[in-house]
């Protein structure tokens, strides 16, 4: 009698687990005005992904860890803890104290905590490489229209941190986001 290979086996589990998630993933190819093409992998996540566990630890294994982690230390007003986090920590910080400043220590924590509203939801996940790209539908009662926004991040050593560098594939991500608001890369 034959025992099936561990491997196999493995990657069945693997599969029956994703697949049992809720979770679906496919590649894509997005063709630009300009003939070039981006190919990426799509994941699309539960509804209820984004929501957070209060007591829930949050390493950053994964782009929604990390973006969860992030957005729990914005939503706290904790910007030191959210700037490393970031591939570049000392302009992120800069950033984030930027923001705070001209639009208030209540206003700021109100927009980062919006991405766990249960109205709100994570629309997508797009890889290239190392690289991921959230894309969030974020609406706020009575402004109309939701609003899409994105997420970058890049995996480094087995976690992942805010994309803060600029490189070629952060600008295929932005591209990537770019025509999913217009209608030319959703599923």
């Amino acid at each position: 009698m034959r025992r099936p290979r561990k491997r196999g086996l493995t990657l069945l589990l693997a599969a029956a687990c994703f697949a049992a998630a809720g979770e679906a993933q496919e590649a894509r190819t997005l063709e630009l005005p300009d003939g070039e093409r981006v190919s990426y992998t799509l994941r699309v996540h539960p509804a209820d992904a984004h929501l957070l566990d209060a007591a829930a630890t949050l390493p950053p294994a994964s782009p929604l860890q990390a973006a969860k982690l992030l957005n729990r230390h914005l939503l706290a007003g904790n910007i030191e803890e959210a700037a490393l986090l970031s591939n570049a920590p000392r302009r992120r910080f800069e950033v984030f104290r930027e923001y705070r400043d001209a639009v208030g220590e209540d206003e700021f924590k109100r927009v980062f905590g919006r991405y766990f509203y249960p109205e709100n939801r994570l629309l997508a996940e797009i890889a290239i490489g190392r690289h991921r790209l959230l894309i969030w539908e974020l609406k706020d009662a009575g402004a109309g229209a939701p609003h899409v926004a994105g997420q970058y991040f890049v995996e480094v050593e087995g976690r992942y941190f805010m994309d803060d560098v600029p490189s070629a594939t952060r600008s295929q991500l932005r591209q990537v986001l770019e025509a999913w608001r217009s209608g030319a890369a959703r599923p």
